[in-house]
């Protein structure tokens, strides 16, 4: 039972009983995804090491990009976030803000006093 368990931690067995479980499954799933093998996004070949934190490079193709820490991926933001967002933006763009009002208004006035 106990082999059971430590098998799923994988490189985080090197820390034996100290730190707790919850800390050494969190970076056993962490350095599972850093060391394993990343695609080159400009030449699709597995042949990407990181640099450092942030910084990738492929040995193949020679380029140099970034991504995130631990992986190459972007965040992403899906097709229903982005277009919920694109809402917002032109509901924004649409509704004058007070600034835009505070213009109208005095556009008023002087109109108001010019007519008068």
């Amino acid at each position: 039972m106990v082999k059971s368990k430590i098998e799923k931690l994988g490189s985080a067995k090197r820390f034996g009983a100290r730190y707790g479980s919850k800390p050494k499954h969190k970076f056993a799933k962490i350095e599972k995804e850093q060391r394993k093998k990343h695609k080159c996004p400009y030449c699709n070949y597995t042949k990407v090491k990181r640099i450092v934190v942030g910084i990738w490079h492929c040995r193949k193709c020679d380029s140099k990009f970034t991504g995130k820490a631990y992986t190459i991926a972007k965040t992403t933001i899906s097709d229903e976030g982005a277009a919920e967002t694109e809402e917002k933006v032109q509901e924004q763009a649409e509704q004058p803000s007070e600034n835009k009002k505070a213009e109208t208004v005095k556009e008023k006035i002087e109109n108001v006093e010019e007519s008068a």
